[in-house]
């Protein structure tokens, strides 16, 4: 080909692009980029052990990997197991999360009509009366009978509602996020509240066993006073324990009462009508390994950093359709229809009617509010990014939180346990004296009690191992993505399966 040819296909090569560009458009505005995730590989300034301390007889391990899916059933707990199944099919908070998922889901489908011809078609009937200009003419009553129907399309040139539509798919994984997060929530919450109920229990076994001795010894030392052999203050001073003692129970049961109130609300029964299911502290089985997986895949497995990124990738749109509003609107048009005064001369020829046109519209001025519109969509976008990265924040210290916690938990159970079974020998030792004639039963009361006061403590340092353990799971996503179809359905909406 000629030079001159080459000039001469240029200009249609420049007209085929912008036909091109008219029909297909382009997407103005960013095009969302997930964040880097963190570039730290551990969640903690100092490295922790790989193993916490034993306690208990157990110890927990730390290893690389992903949460399972029914992380819970780790703790052993068939009574558990059924109750998160209840609690799942129940929950009012986790179905109307589900149900703002669908209605979010149904949004986006309606919101791709958009890249659809739009039909609609019209009827009227009516009857009227003319009134002739000249008094020589008759005046006429008729039917008027109309029939007509109407094409509309709007070019996307600037990609203004693709955009919007990516703001409403971004939308849908908010949704899906935060159903997710009710689902994590409502399982970490069960967990805690029946290791709660257990521990409680417990503890009121434990302090009732206590008061009791504490009576015991008060009839005790009250005799030794009334013999001469002891100041009355003794008993005063054992009085004001036991009071103290027993000034805790009603607290203790008023906690267990709330704690089963709250059961009953996960599992979406009344109060009233809900019958506690009950399971001993010792029967949870404290998980030995425990996942930890790296700070880069926690960002893409937490449901509320997720939740965030999404939020992100709409105000990320947003921009977009702002932008778009700045540019030229392109919409092409049509009708076809007939007018009669009778029904059976609508289809005949003379009463069709038809109209073809499009229209070109360019905001010119409007008072600078399309500037300042897509201004605030970028601070709606920086806005979203300052969230996303306090929540990736506040996701890594809970995860760091609840790994020193574990620490500390094993080293303190340790302790307590220690405490426990010296107080244990103790209370051996001077009953076999007492039986043997060299301690007199003050000695042994003093000696149970002592023991009791460790148990207790004992119990409150297990039932936080516990739920630092269940904290640990729910700061690390909680394996929501392995039964998301359970969880969220399928929320994947494409256009080719538009409703």
């Amino acid at each position: 080909m000629s030079g001159r040819d080459e000039n001469r296909g240029r200009p249609r090569n420049r007209l085929l692009a912008i036909a091109l560009l008219c029909v297909g458009g382009c997407a103005v505005g960013p095009d969302f980029v997930r964040p880097e995730p963190p570039r730290s590989t551990r969640y903690t300034a100092r490295e922790l052990p790989r193993e916490t301390a034993v306690a208990d007889g157990r110890a927990q391990r730390f290893e690389p990997g992903p949460v399972a899916a029914d992380w819970w059933q780790l703790f052993a707990s068939p009574v558990l197991d059924d109750l998160i199944t209840q609690a799942l099919a129940a929950n009012p908070t986790l179905q109307a999360a589900q149900a703002s998922l669908r209605q979010s889901e149904d949004q986006l489908r309606a919101g791709y009509a958009v890249f659809l011809p739009q039909i609609d078609a019209t009827g009227a009937a009516s009857r009227q009366r003319s009134f002739a200009p000249s008094t020589n003419l008759p005046k006429k009553t008729f039917n008027l009978f109309t029939l007509a129907g109407t094409v509309e399309y709007a070019f996307d040139v600037f990609g203004g509602e693709r955009r919007a539509v990516e703001s409403q798919s971004a939308q849908v994984d908010v949704q899906r996020y935060e159903t997710a997060a009710a689902y994590l929530t409502l399982v970490g919450n069960l967990i805690n509240a029946m290791i709660a109920q257990a521990a409680y229990t417990a503890e009121i076994a434990a302090t009732q066993r206590l008061i009791e001795r504490g009576h015991d010894q008060v009839q005790i030392t009250d005799a030794q006073a009334s013999a001469g052999t002891v100041p009355y203050t003794g008993v005063l001073a054992i009085q004001t324990q036991v009071a103290a003692t027993e000034a805790q129970l009603p607290a203790l049961e008023q906690k267990r009462t709330q704690t089963r109130h709250l059961l009953a609300t996960l599992l979406g029964e009344e109060p009233a009508a809900w019958k506690s299911s009950q399971i001993e502290l010792a029967a949870f089985e404290l998980p030995r390994d425990v996942p930890v997986t790296l700070p880069s895949e926690l960002v893409r497995q937490r449901p509320d950093i997720l939740a965030a990124e999404a939020q992100l990738h709409s105000a990320s749109a947003q921009i977009g359709v702002a932008t778009a509003a700045m540019f030229p609107q392109l919409t092409l048009s049509g009708s076809y229809g007939s007018a009669s005064t009778s029904i059976a001369d609508l289809f005949s020829g003379p009463a069709a009617a038809w109209a073809i046109g499009g229209q070109l519209a360019q905001p010119i001025f409007h008072g600078g509010a399309l500037w300042f519109q897509r201004r605030a969509a970028i601070d709606g976008y920086n806005q979203s990014a300052a969230t996303y990265r306090q929540t990736v924040l506040e996701g890594l210290a809970q995860v760091a939180d609840a790994l020193r916690a574990l620490q500390h938990d094993a080293t303190q159970v340790e302790a307590q346990s220690r405490q426990e079974d010296t107080a244990h020998e103790a209370l051996r030792v001077i009953d076999v004296t007492y039986r043997a004639g060299l301690a007199n039963y003050l000695d042994v009361l003093v000696a149970d009690i002592q023991y009791n006061q460790a148990t207790i403590a004992r119990i409150g340092g297990q039932a936080q191992r516990l739920q630092d353990t269940v904290a640990l799971f729910v700061a690390l996503g909680g394996g929501w993505w392995a039964v998301q179809d359970r969880i969220v359905g399928d929320c994947n909406v494409h256009p080719s399966r538009r409703g």
